[in-house]
Formats: C-alpha cells, structure tokens, sequence
C-alpha cells in the first residue's frame, strides 16, 4: 500500500447497528481505519453530504410494509429483508454516508498512485466491472459497503473522480447524490430544449439540482416550494414558482406561466398531491420519478395515462458515464452547489433531524475536519 502519510489504526465515524429510530447511529472513535485492496484507494473524507437514503434505510422506509410519508421514525411495519432501497437486507453494523469530498491518501495494489494527494468525490453507484451497465449487480456508496460518515474510506478507484475547482469541501459534498439523480431523471425522460419541467419539492436537494440541470438543458423550470423558501429556489434559477401544495393545480399553474399543462413532471415527493401532477401533463407528456418522500401509495386514474399517451420513467440506478458528466459541470462551473448548513460528524443525529424536518433549501452536510 502506498501512502502519504501515516495511516492510523482507528478513526472517529457513526456506525448504524440497525434499523430504527436515531438510538441506532452510534459515535465511535475506534472503529478500525480501512485499508485499500487491489485496485482501491484510501481516502481522508473532508465532507459528506446527507440524503434521503440514509434516512429510509436507517428506519426501513424501502420495505414494501410501509405506505407512510418518510418521518424518519421507525416502522412497525417494515420488514427487514426489503428493507434497502435495492430490496434486500443490510448488513449491519454500517457506515453510511454517499456523498464523500476528501483527498486521497494511500494506493492499494495496483490502484493508481498518482491520484494520491488529490481532491476527490465518489460515484456513488457501485458496480460489477465485468458487467457495468447490469442493474442488478448494482450497489450503493454506504448501503451495500461501507461510506463516508467516517474520517477514512475507500472505494474502488474508477469510482473515484478527481475534481479541480474553488469550492469549500462542504460546498463539493453538497452534489454527489441529488445532481446525479436529477441529471439521471433528466437522461431518462430525455428533457431538452423547449420542454417544461413542474418540480414538486423544489427546495430540496433534488429539486434545486432539477432546477439548474434543466436550465441547462435549455427547459423552462418551474418549482413548487412553500413561500418562504421561493426566493432562495428563485436564486437558483427557477422561471416560475408555485406553491408548495396549491389547492388547484391547474389555476396555480396558469397563473405562474399563462398555460395550463407541462411536458415534463420531475418527481421525489409523491403523496397526496400525486393525481394533480399528473392531470397538469400535456398529452405526449412525461413523468419521470425518484422518490416518494411524501407517501408512496397514490391514485392512479390509467384513463389519464393512455388516453393522454403519457410515459413514465424510474430513475434509481444511473448508468456509468452520467457522473463522469456532474464532476465536468462542477469543474466548468456550470451548476452550483446550495449548501443550507453543515454540522460536525459527531452531530450527524442533529443533522439528520434538520434535513428530516425539511425547512432548509438545497442539501446539509456533515464535515470532519
């Protein structure tokens, strides 16, 4: 193993010792430092950013026995052996956390050496090399291995993605898992110049990416957020902003942009308000979906959807190259980060109540240096 710098043996983290309320994320400060294997590297996490994964993963939100809003409570419900957002069990005790900025410090046999020294962020989706663009052989950065709440840890090198730019650690920790799953909502419902896209949950980490991706994309973006977030979502690049829940859809919609209907709905909320995203669709239009923080049962009226000719999209497991495409938006300057707070690793229960309870704008993170 190259390095450099002496590794120690233990290191500070919060391990998950299983599914539950916040009892279950211990602080230690001897958990053993990981060392890299062939092909791996160490790295020294500066920041981690927090998302909803954690949170349905730690109180099994996932397994099909809950129908409830995410509350980041336990469930009487869940069952453990679909408990992960893959449908399967965890093993415990684990280290979550996906969103790693850090720098990297040592080499296992066969990894590149030369990455020693630099800024790093990691994909977040691991994969079988040997079959990359397998699904099922996908995992996640902190569900299915060990991750970033933790002050080392390692990944697979072609996971690991130098990045040059003027960001604050924290700052950097802010994209990793909320661009990427929005570029990947966008890549699947093929969101481009012309189109307009209504963005339920605008103010969180997903939604205020979906913002700055479509924007990009040359789309009309139009939030949805509670009124007294609209002028930090309105800085971030929105054409027109709704409220968060509007009792009529339709009149909210007409009223923010003079028509009735969009092209694109982009969705992690779900919930009651579901059938009126989908009544506001214009025919030919598209649903793409990345979650249900709001509830995911919903009524579905399938008239709306064929005699519409409607699509919908999942957007779960992003293809390789997709993150390759964040770190060279970051780099150019192209999108920004939206960093609502940060928290020392220790308080990682407090900011996970933060980001549970849902009045900030864009992402929290946690910092270890």
């Amino acid at each position: 193993m190259t390095a450099t710098f002496q590794i120690p043996d233990t290191m500070r983290a919060v391990v998950l010792t299983g599914h539950g309320g916040f009892e279950k994320l211990v602080n230690r400060d001897d958990c053993p430092v990981p060392r890299p294997g062939p092909g791996e590297l160490l790295i020294k996490v500066h920041a981690c950013g927090l998302n909803n994964t954690d949170v349905n993963t730690r109180t099994a939100w996932y397994s099909k026995g809950v129908t409830d809003e995410t509350t980041g409570g336990a469930f009487d419900t869940a069952e453990e052996e679909d408990a992960t957002w893959g449908g399967a069990a965890i093993t415990f005790p684990r280290i979550q956390g996906a969103d790693v900025a850090g720098t990297v410090v040592a080499a296992g046999e066969g990894a590149n050496a030369g990455l020693i020294g630099k800024r790093v962020m990691v994909d977040v989706w691991l994969r079988d090399w040997n079959d990359p663009l397998n699904m099922d052989k996908c995992g996640y950065f902190g569900s299915e291995c060990d991750g970033g709440f933790a002050e080392f840890t390692r990944a697979d090198q072609r996971n690991v993605h130098p990045v040059e730019c003027d960001l604050s650690h924290a700052e950097l920790a802010t994209f990793a898992t909320s661009y990427v799953t929005a570029e990947n909502m966008l890549n699947r419902a093929q969101v481009g110049q012309g189109d307009s896209v209504l963005i339920p949950g605008a103010s969180g980490g997903v939604g205020s990416a979906l913002i700055q991706l479509a924007k990009r994309r040359g789309a009309k973006a139009i939030a949805m957020a509670s009124e007294a977030k609209w002028e930090s979502v309105r800085a971030v690049g929105a054409d027109a902003l709704l409220p968060r829940a509007p009792e009529d859809l339709k009149a909210a919609l007409r009223d923010a942009t003079g028509g009735e209907t969009v092209t694109l709905v982009a969705d992690v909320v779900g919930g009651d308000v579901w059938p009126s995203l989908i009544d506001v669709l214009a025919r030919g239009g598209r649903y793409t979906c990345a979650g249900a923080i709001a509830g995911p049962m919903v009524t579905f009226d399938l008239r709306t959807f064929y005699l519409r000719d409607l699509t919908f999209t999942g957007a779960t497991v992003v293809p390789p190259g997709v993150f390759a495409d964040l770190v060279g938006y970051i780099a150019r300057g192209e999108i920004r980060p939206l960093l609502a707070a940060s928290y020392p690793l220790e308080k990682l229960v407090e900011a996970q109540q933060a980001f549970i309870d849902k009045k900030h704008t864009g992402n929290i993170v946690v910092t270890l240096d």
